[in-house]
């Protein structure tokens, strides 16, 4: 047998030589392929970076963005105190008959059970922080928008829509899940739990339902419990939906839905924003992804569909934000 200056045989060194082409050959064909997924699944979807106007926009926001300012807090916290002139707004969407002190003290029995303050990541100059804001349009279906979707820093969804059995046209990352005590969910240990609420009996149910068990009772049967983490809560301003409807919408329809009022806060808590899942069918319908129509005509309600489709169709021609049409 034949030995080299204390290295191996030298039959085994050919055998260990064979060896590592055959595990560099195996590696590049699986860099390879990787590739191949990223351009095809997700980087198609990508300008360059610094090719995409709408991403971590510069000290100078763009015209249309100045014609409005940013609310200064988006969530409650105990030092961000609702007005009475804003509490007797929100009062009316849902025709809520307690008074202000019943607000304030629903409040601070709810800062007793979550978070007194919102703490999320900020964004900071040397990292652009991205959101997914994951609507739940019928024309999500056949997308292939889920590997997008998972690849931003944030992703927001909504109410009921799911995940499991859409993952390739919806994803399956939820950081914030927006919900009222109507349309709650159970979510993961370390997603946070947005409540948008509409009444003083959303911010009991918050409360109770993460603790001994809500029982109260409303226009949809509510969940008594649901599975989510206290520490991760967030309430949204009532006076940010008014932000939104006067300022947004010019006071179009009753109040703002929930899809475009969750859109304009990724707006405050992100740099780059991409909405996905908007939209009427082609029939005019507002159907959902998971759902098979069965009112061929379903609306928006309350909410001014048309005109909220259509600032979202403006803010993506402006570049503010990267709007997905979907199917």
């Amino acid at each position: 047998m034949t030995w080299s200056c204390g290295l191996l045989p030298i039959h085994k060194r050919h055998t260990s030589k064979m060896n590592s082409k055959v595990g560099v050959l195996i590696f590049l064909l699986c860099v390879t392929g990787i590739c191949v997924f990223w351009r095809g699944d997700v980087s198609s979807y990508f300008a360059p970076r610094e090719e995409r106007p709408w991403a971590c926009s510069s000290e100078d926001e763009p015209l249309f963005m100045q014609r409005f300012s940013k609310f200064a807090e988006p969530f409650l916290s105990v030092n961000n105190n609702l007005s009475e002139d804003n509490f007797n707004w929100w009062k009316r969407l849902q025709a809520e008959s307690r008074s202000f002190n019943a607000y304030k003290e629903t409040v601070s029995k709810m800062f007793q059970m979550i978070p007194t303050s919102a703490e999320d990541e900020a964004s900071s100059p040397d990292r652009c922080r991205s959101c997914a804001v994951v609507g739940n349009s019928v024309n999500l279906k056949k997308s292939h928008y889920g590997p997008l979707i998972d690849f931003q820093d944030v992703v927001i969804r909504m109410n009921r829509g799911p995940t499991k059995g859409y993952e390739a046209d919806v994803g399956t990352r939820t950081t914030h899940h927006v919900m009222y005590p109507e349309s709650a969910v159970n979510l993961e240990n370390n997603t946070h739990l947005v409540l948008f609420a509409f009444k003083i009996l959303d911010l009991e149910w918050v409360t109770k339902a993460l603790s001994t068990g809500f029982s109260g009772s409303s226009y949809a049967p509510i969940a008594s419990n649901i599975k989510a983490n206290k520490d991760l809560v967030m309430v949204l301003d009532p006076a940010f939906m008014r932000y939104v409807h006067e300022e947004w919408l010019q006071k179009k329809g009753v109040y703002p839905s929930t899809g475009f009022m969750a859109l304009v806060l990724a707006l405050h808590i992100c740099d780059e924003v991409h909405v996905f899942g908007y939209g009427a069918d082609s029939d005019g319908n507002w159907s959902h992804y998971w759902e098979e129509l069965r009112n061929k005509k379903l609306k928006t309600g309350g909410h001014p569909g048309d005109v909220e489709y259509a600032k979202i169709k403006e803010l993506d021609q402006n570049q503010i934000i990267k709007f997905y049409r979907g199917g």
